[in-house]
């Protein structure tokens, strides 16, 4: 006959609960499994089948009743790291985004809009293929494989203790929020530059011909304009968004070792 204490109960409920709870936060998020098109149940047992192969390689601090303060506590920290991880990859495709819906504005196609669901709201035609791009992108260099696998690790880096996380990981994370506009604007800044080179060319040809309807010829020239031009460039998009995909990868792998970060110096 099988016996075990309370004890051990509570040390095996919270040696599964914990790891859950850090996994579901950066499944929650994180693309491609944050997207609401992945159905609900799928994200939970992704993250129950997770955190049974794992379970058993996390250290966790002995003799803790996970339903005490402290272990609702460090609940609540298990699910800030992980949504951190998972926001820091959200950051990525959100740039993506961002440059899909510069370029269609830039080319006129800013009404051309429909129903996100990964972000549950009104998109760009443009910027959903410049998301799609993306996500395939990832899948290509096997970054969800690569994510699962920093997630895995982040329990020895910044194991499952007590003590409260510093919140130099945090800061990093709100930092590199900034860098959406920039990534945008690096992916989208050649559609760019060739679109505002071809407005200006539709108001000087306006201006030595005023009889010219620019309203009747310059959408049809500026739409077919940045159709040729994303063709063009979608090739050379792909090596800045794997190296935006890479960064993202390597700032959830520094965030899964928040404890390890410098101080970022005051200013």
């Amino acid at each position: 006959m099988i016996n075990f204490t309370s004890d051990q109960l509570a040390i095996w409920i919270a040696s599964f609960i914990w790891p859950l709870t850090r996994i579901l936060g950066l499944l929650s998020i994180a693309p491609p499994f944050g997207s609401a098109s992945v159905p609900m149940l799928v994200k939970i047992l992704l993250g129950v089948m997770i955190s049974l192969v794992i379970a058993p390689d996390v250290p966790i601090p002995p003799a803790l009743d996970p339903a005490s303060i402290t272990g609702l506590m460090i609940l609540l920290q298990q699910l800030l790291i992980g949504l951190a991880m998972g926001f820091a990859v959200r950051l990525v495709f959100a740039a993506i985004e961002m440059a899909g819906e510069l370029t269609s504005t830039t080319m006129g196609l800013g009404f051309a809009v429909f129903f996100d669901p990964q972000s549950q709201g009104r998109t760009s035609a443009i910027s959903q293929l410049f998301s799609l791009l993306g996500t395939l992108v990832f899948l290509s260099i096997n970054g969800h494989l690569v994510l699962v696998a920093v997630m895995a690790d982040s329990f020895h880096t910044l194991p499952i203790t007590t003590a409260p996380i510093t919140a130099e990981g945090f800061h990093y994370l709100a930092l590199s929020g900034a860098r959406i506009f920039s990534m945008g604007l690096q992916l989208s800044l050649p559609m760019l530059v060739a679109l505002l080179i071809t407005n200006v060319a539709l108001g000087i040809l306006t201006r030595a011909a005023p009889q010219l309807n620019l309203f009747g010829i310059g959408f049809p020239i500026t739409m077919v304009a940045g159709f040729v031009l994303i063709a063009v460039c979608l090739p050379y998009m792909l090596t800045p968004m794997q190296h935006f995909l890479n960064d993202a990868v390597e700032t959830v792998r520094m965030l899964g070792g928040m404890a390890t970060i410098p101080p970022m110096p005051k200013r």
